[in-house]
């Protein structure tokens, strides 16, 4: 098993920075991905950043040029640099992981608000 906290989020105005951060525990060798989503209010659950433990590291049109994601296998965390903040970035953040352990299956932070407002 996997297990994610995320740290950071809170209030910000428009154009305001802010990061987020998720640190894993457990299994952490058997984890394949790790990332960002985020859900808004009324709205389904979209990604927002995610990076492979190989591969490309893969963003969202809306937040591109924007956000950056980055990963530190040795702490096992991923942080989400976000910068340039819109009221519709508005959301909750939940980090994920995806694990492959005899089958690939996802675990979830438990959530972080971030509300840009001014």
């Amino acid at each position: 098993q996997v297990q994610l906290v995320e740290s950071g989020g809170g209030l910000v105005q428009p154009g305001g920075s802010l990061s987020l951060s998720c640190a894993a525990s457990g299994s952490t060798r058997n984890i394949l991905v790790m990332g960002w989503f985020r859900q808004a209010p009324g709205k389904e659950r979209e990604l927002v950043a995610s990076f492979p433990s190989v591969g490309r590291i893969n963003y969202a049109d809306s937040v591109k040029g924007r956000f950056t994601i980055s990963r530190d296998n040795a702490k096992n965390t991923v942080t989400l640099q976000m910068s340039s903040l819109k009221p519709e970035d508005t959301a909750i953040y939940y980090c994920n992981a995806v694990v492959l352990n005899f089958r690939r299956y996802d675990c979830w932070g438990q959530g972080t608000q971030v509300t840009v407002s001014s």
